[in-house]
């Protein structure tokens, strides 16, 4: 059985920055590998569990999706209860590791 799979409105902020940042609006190449990285984060749906654990807490996971240097990570979390997948923040691989904090003030 499929699982939901749910963008916060923190995450849907973070596809739209991405989407400006590799310029895919007027770019073919840059769009196919958005809609490339949409498709991967919607793939969640079937085997959501088949990502690793992130290093910064135990109970998110994270998918990868690019080639080095340009890594994305999507944070998202399994809620078995109600077979959903949240998808609660996309950031560069780069960037520093991210705080409980960094989830409170939006879902």
């Amino acid at each position: 059985m499929a699982y939901l799979v749910s963008i916060t409105s923190r995450a849907e902020r973070d596809l739209a920055q991405l989407y400006d940042d590799v310029n895919a609006q007027s770019s073919d190449a840059a769009r196919r590998w958005y809609t490339g990285f949409k498709h991967s984060i919607l793939s969640l749906e079937e085997f959501p569990k088949r990502c690793a654990a992130t290093p910064e807490n135990r109970k998110f996971r994270h998918l990868l999706y690019g080639d080095k240097p340009h890594i994305y990570r999507v944070i998202y979390r399994v809620l078995e209860r109600q077979r959903r997948v949240e998808i609660l923040h996309i950031r560069h691989g780069a960037r520093r590791q991210f705080k409980g904090a960094d989830f409170e003030s939006d879902s």
